[in-house]
C-alpha cells in the first residue's frame, strides 16, 4: 500500500475518532497495526493529523473560543449573569496536563500497544456506562452554567485519558455526567477543551520528533492533515446531532465489541 493512501486511511481513522468517545489514539494504534505503519514516521504523523483535527474544532468553536480572551459576540444574548471563563478552561484542562507531563515518557514507553489500548477501551466502555446510570440530578444545562468545581471534576475525569484506548472525549463527557452537566453540555465542553489541551500536547510531541520529520515526507503529512480536518468537522457536527437520538453507552458497546474482535485477531496472528 502506497504512502498515500495510508495517509488517507489514518486520516479518515483520526478524523472520525478524535472527537467521539471511542479512542482516536486506541483506533490509530490498531489501524497503524493492521496497516504495518509503525515507528517513528508514524508517530510523528499522527501529531500532525491530530493538529488537522483539533483545527475542525477551533473552526466550529472559533465564537465561543474568542468569547473566553474578551471578544463581545454581538449575535449573543446573555441570558443570566454566569459564563463561561478561561478560569474554567484551565481547570479542566491542567490536571491531565500536569499528569501527562511528569509519566510522558512512561505512557510512551509502556502504553502504547495493542494489548494496552484494548485494556483501555473495556475499561473507558465501563466508566462511559457507569456515568450514564449515575446521572440523575441536572445542574447545568449549558455551558454557562458549569461551575468552578464541575469544570474541575471533568478536569480530573480526563486524567483517565492518558491511557491510550480510554478516550479523552469519552472521559470528560463521562465526567460532565458525573458533575451534573447534561450530555449536550458535557459533549460542548469536552471539544472546547480540547483545543487548548491537544494545541499543547501535540505541540511538545511536535518538538520532541521535529528531527524526525523530512521535506520527502511533506505530501504524505499533508494530505493526512487535511483529509483528518475534514473528516473530523463532519464528524464533530454528526456526533452531536446524534447525541439527541442515542445515549453515551452506546459508544461503550461499540467500544467493548471492536475489544473482542481485535483480541480474537491479535490471537489469530500472534499480534504483541
Amino acid at each position: 500500500m502506497t504512502d498515500i493512501w495510508i495517509a488517507v486511511i489514518q486520516g479518515i481513522v483520526e478524523g472520525l475518532t478524535e472527537f467521539l468517545p471511542v479512542s482516536s489514539t486506541g483506533h490509530l494504534i490498531l489501524s497503524g497495526h493492521l496497516l504495518g505503519f509503525v515507528g517513528d514516521k508514524a508517530e510523528t504523523f499522527e501529531i500532525v493529523i491530530q493538529l488537522g483535527a483539533i483545527l475542525a474544532v477551533a473552526l466550529l468553536y472559533w465564537r465561543r473560543l474568542l468569547r473566553l480572551v474578551g471578544w463581545e459576540d454581538p449575535n449573543h444574548e446573555k441570558q443570566s449573569q454566569k459564563t463561561l471563563t478561561l478560569v474554567h478552561i484551565f481547570l479542566a484542562i491542567i490536571p491531565a496536563m500536569l499528569l501527562g507531563f511528569l509519566l510522558h515518557s512512561f505512557i510512551k514507553d509502556y502504553l502504547f500497544t495493542p494489548r494496552t489500548v484494548l485494556v483501555g477501551l473495556v475499561v473507558g466502555g465501563l466508566f462511559m456506562i457507569f456515568a450514564e446510570r449515575k446521572h440523575t440530578l441536572v445542574k447545568a444545562n449549558t455551558m454557562d452554567d458549569l461551575t468552578y468545581r464541575q469544570a474541575f471534576q471533568i478536569g480530573l475525569a480526563q486524567c483517565l485519558a492518558l491511557w491510550p484506548g480510554f478516550s479523552r472525549s469519552g472521559a470528560t463527557i463521562a465526567g460532565g455526567l458525573l458533575s451534573g452537566a447534561n450530555l449536550r453540555t458535557s459533549a460542548d465542553f469536552s471539544f472546547l477543551i480540547a483545543v487548548p489541551m491537544m494545541v499543547a500536547a501535540s505541540t511538545y510531541d511536535l518538538m520532541k520528533n521535529f528531527d524526525k520529520l523530512s521535506t520527502e515526507d511533506l505530501s504524505f503529512f499533508i494530505v493526512g492533515f487535511f483529509v483528518s480536518f475534514i473528516v473530523a468537522l463532519l464528524a464533530v457536527v454528526s456526533f452531536l446531532k446524534l447525541l439527541e437520538k442515542v445515549k453515551l453507552s452506546s459508544f461503550a458497546y461499540y467500544r467493548f465489541i471492536l475489544a473482542g474482535v481485535f483480541w480474537l485477531y491479535m490471537v489469530g496472528v500472534g499480534l504483541d
